[in-house]
């Protein structure tokens, strides 16, 4: 072989090199636009559709009648992890059977989910969904689930911002149940006795994964007090975007 013929082979394959490294780096950019693209797809989804069920957009009337409702699932087994396809299958399909029976605010988290009945995946897209059947507000342990989020800002991605002596409020539109935070935990996902009953407490219990998903963090309140909506205070109201006037 001439050393022409070697110079051009030699230049042929570093063009070649060069092509194939620069076609790994497009692929690796499209990936990551693309992953980057999916989550904010995601995240505005999920924030217009519990923005639509939000307890300011119902009445009395339609959560008495949503309580009622029996075709929801209590399984949380059933729930899977939360990525675009899920979240856009769910808003097509899952719609039929998401039915707001009142609301959760934590204001100095910037939290105010709808609370659906039952664990569904549409109902854990939409806000927090109640864990166990007959449970309510105000009595026993009223257990909530719902995704966590990177976005603190939607379902309770925010949960990790809490803190022990913090403010929740329970809302069904009548009454304001008003419970202070007194326990935040990771536990590991076998400790159902966390949303159990328990003798002469009423508590409220919160429930999401951690970010790996393997454990889950239990934000637990005690009850305070129950407010009727007419004696309820402009900052309980203004936790769940209502109109004062309306109950007042």
């Amino acid at each position: 072989m001439s050393r022409q013929q070697h110079k051009k082979k030699k230049s042929k394959g570093r063009i070649i090199k060069n092509i194939l490294i620069n076609l790994l780096l497009l692929i690796m950019l499209l990936i990551g636009l693309l992953l980057i693209f999916n989550n904010k797809v995601k995240d505005v989804i999920v924030e217009k559709t519990t923005e639509k069920y939000k307890v300011h957009q119902v009445t009395p009337e339609q959560i008495k009648k949503n309580e009622k409702q029996e075709d929801v699932s209590f399984d949380f087994k059933d729930v899977v992890s939360l990525d675009l396809e899920t979240v856009v299958s769910s808003r097509f399909i899952g719609y039929q059977t998401a039915y707001t029976i009142g609301g959760i605010a934590m204001p100095e988290i910037g939290l105010n989910l709808p609370i659906l009945k039952g664990v569904d995946n549409y109902s854990l897209i939409v806000g927090a969904g109640t864990m166990k059947e007959d449970q309510k507000m105000g009595k026993g342990n009223y257990a909530l689930a719902s995704h966590n989020m990177l976005e603190r800002n939607l379902l309770f991605g925010a949960l990790v911002n809490a803190q022990i002596g913090q403010t929740i409020y329970l809302t069904d539109l009548e009454n304001i149940y008003v419970y202070t935070v007194t326990y935040k935990e990771y536990v590991e996902p076998t400790r159902t006795d966390l949303i159990e009953d328990h003798k002469k407490k009423t508590e409220v219990t919160l429930v999401t994964c951690d970010a790996t998903g393997a454990n889950r963090l239990i934000v637990q309140g005690e009850f305070v007090k129950k407010v009727k909506n007419k004696d309820a205070t402009n900052d309980m109201f203004n936790a769940f975007e209502l109109e004062t006037n309306t109950y007042k």
